[in-house]
């Protein structure tokens, strides 16, 4: 009876010591998971077969170590992307930005902008960018400005890395934009006051503006 009393109390401490390690795994995974790797003034390249393929400058990066790594851009995210003679194609800046590393996928967000070498500008508030593909798509609310000033807008997009063909999935139509909205304000007036109508002179009437 002893005996059996004995061998019962070894496997109780057994399994207590077995939960014990487990527990420390447990922390253990929990403190990578916690990892946190901060990097100031950051500027990377990527390339593909030994040829440049975009660079990537950020103000501070957060690289987050886990079972999975994911490279976060807290404040501000640039990339110059180039084509196969080495000159920039395009370039885009976001405000935030979140690389998953394992699927070479990166999230933008808030003030997304992409530019082209021909003057092409989209604009939107989420786009996530596939490195692999070399595209870009969203299901937010785009605007594209071309460099004949039309304006087009819609909901959904995909499109290349450096814009030369993009698709916007549910289009709201084409607006042309007027050269004098672009222009600058007019300088203010600095001329001597005009002097004042002889009495009785009706005063003039404001044009009215079309609506």
């Amino acid at each position: 009876m002893r005996t059996r009393s004995f061998l019962l109390s070894l496997l109780l401490l057994a399994v207590l010591a077995g939960c014990g390690n487990d527990d420390d795994k447990v922390f253990e995974r929990r403190d990578r998971k916690a990892q946190v790797e901060v990097a100031i003034d950051v500027t990377t390249q990527f390339s593909q077969n030994g040829r440049l393929k975009a660079i990537l400058k950020s103000p501070r990066m957060l690289r987050h170590v886990g079972d999975s790594t994911v490279i976060e851009f807290p404040t501000m995210l640039h990339v110059d992307f180039y084509d196969s003679l080495g000159k920039v194609e395009s370039y885009l800046d976001a405000r935030y930005a979140r690389y998953a590393e394992h699927r070479n996928l990166v999230l933008l967000r808030d003030s997304v902008r992409v530019i082209n070498v021909r003057g092409d500008t989209l604009r939107t508030q989420e786009l996530w960018w596939d490195q692999n593909a070399r595209v870009f798509y969203t299901d937010s609310v785009v605007r594209i400005v071309q460099p004949d000033k039309r304006i087009r807008g819609g909901r959904g997009l995909e499109a290349a890395q450096d814009m030369s063909w993009y698709v916007i999935k549910f289009p709201t139509g084409i607006m042309d934009v007027k050269d004098e909205q672009f222009a600058a304000p007019p300088p203010a007036d600095t001329s001597a006051p005009a002097s004042p109508a002889p009495a009785g002179t009706p005063p003039p009437v404001a044009p009215i503006k079309p609506l």
